[in-house]
């Protein structure tokens, strides 16, 4: 999308990265200006809000500005719809990645009535991803921004109907409808639900990074590995994923560097044995990822801090991979009767009858998407026990159309 847009804001401003992540899910090109480098942009800022030193201040090609915008407002400013003017679907899908938008096509193509409400980028996680080059029929690989442009235009062609920045805040039942409650204050019933908010990789809220998500900083081996074969690359992270993910890296990578917070791996002894055995895979301890840089949009320079000697290094590798954990968007679930596990992931289908709160309807055996609410499903990354990959989120989001197709037939 073309437009002229200035970001004015400081590395440390939450909300600055908050509103750059939004523009770049959107694909919207922006100028980048930390007022803390520049003192006539620091002075420009001032001069707007009246002596305050405001950020982010975002200013528009037809000079228009937004102080502190809200998601939402950023939306309606792009002329992103924010509402939907039916308040009941057949369907309604959280979440427009891999797996939301896949349930869309099959139930809208089915002739119900779907609505998809996402907060972020149509597409999710998968539109700003570099290159998919596993996802089948693309032999040559496909623009992670590419292949949502495409899939979201298709299930356009089928009638579906799309909500952007916008989250969901609450989920109720009422009789044999489902409703939702999002932030603006407007509720939406439907038959059937899908939650398909996927699940975020943990960032490390430091400065560069977000400069770099997908330009040399990556949170998949199996995604973006492939990209660095014969190279040598970072991960940071002393956990689990983090050292088997190391070791995944090594099928393309020539090595691999662990920063780690700690002294040592939290991980079994014998993984942690074959870390120190091998000759590939070299661990700095109590070493701190401080600032990341680079020059033409690619990431070149990893900033860390020694936490024992305060020592300051720059690394330079061909790619950095961040494996500090996953966090699955269901915080709008606390408190309804959709059951989580210990991590906060969606329960479903026979998972759930090892919960300690499921209390189960009947003798009827729950199919594998299904949720502890009748008419509510799970799929993608936020349920637990998926895989994490595009191609099975999509057929998970297949697999719940069709299930979702069925429940209404019954009900």
């Amino acid at each position: 999308m073309d437009k002229n847009i200035t970001i004015y804001g400081a590395y440390w401003c939450p909300d600055c990265r908050r509103s750059k992540r939004f523009l770049s899910e959107q694909q919207i090109d922006y100028d980048w200006v930390d007022i803390e480098k520049d003192k006539e942009a620091q002075a420009y800022v001032e001069e707007i809000n009246k002596g305050k030193r405001i950020i982010p201040t975002i200013v528009f090609d037809d000079d228009s500005i937004l102080v502190e915008p809200s998601n939402a407002e950023l939306a309606q400013k792009l002329g992103l719809a924010t509402t939907d003017p039916h308040e009941f679907h057949d369907v309604t899908i959280i979440g427009a990645g891999p797996a939301g938008l896949s349930a869309a096509i099959y139930a809208a193509r089915d002739g119900f009535s779907v609505m998809v409400i996402d907060e972020g980028a149509l597409g999710g996680q998968a539109a700003t991803t570099e290159a998919l080059e596993n996802y089948p029929g693309f032999p040559d690989g496909i623009s992670g921004g590419e292949w949502s442009q495409r899939v979201v235009a298709q299930a356009k062609k089928f009638g579906v109907e799309f909500l952007q920045a916008q989250s969901v805040v609450g989920l109720r039942s009422q009789d044999s409808s489902l409703w939702i409650k999002t932030s603006d204050g407007n509720e939406y019933g439907s038959c059937a639900l899908l939650i398909a908010t996927g699940a975020d990789y943990r960032r490390m809220g430091i400065e560069g990074e977000e400069d770099f998500i997908g330009a040399g900083v990556h949170f998949c081996s199996t995604c973006d590995g492939p990209f660095y074969k014969g190279k040598d690359v970072m991960v940071v992270g002393g956990g689990y994923s983090a050292t088997e993910e190391s070791f995944a890296l090594l099928n393309f990578a020539d090595s691999v560097e662990m920063l780690v917070r700690g002294d040592k791996l939290s991980v079994s002894p014998l993984l942690a044995d074959k870390v120190a055995g091998s000759d590939k895979v070299k661990v700095h301890y109590n070493t701190v990822v401080t600032k990341l840089a680079g020059s033409n949009g690619k990431l070149s320079d990893v900033h860390v801090t020694d936490k024992t000697s305060g020592e300051e290094k720059v690394f330079h590798p061909d790619g950095l991979f961040v494996f500090i954990g996953q966090q699955p968007n269901t915080d709008f679930l606390k408190g309804s009767e959709v059951l989580l596990n210990d991590h906060g992931f969606i329960v479903t289908g026979h998972q759930l009858m090892h919960h300690p709160d499921w209390q189960p309807d009947g003798d009827e055996a729950l199919g594998l998407l299904e949720t502890s609410v009748p008419g509510v499903f799970a799929a993608g990354d936020v349920r637990a026990g998926s895989t994490k990959q595009v191609a099975s989120a999509s057929g998970e989001g297949a697999t719940a159309a069709l299930l979702i197709r069925e429940y209404i037939r019954t009900h």
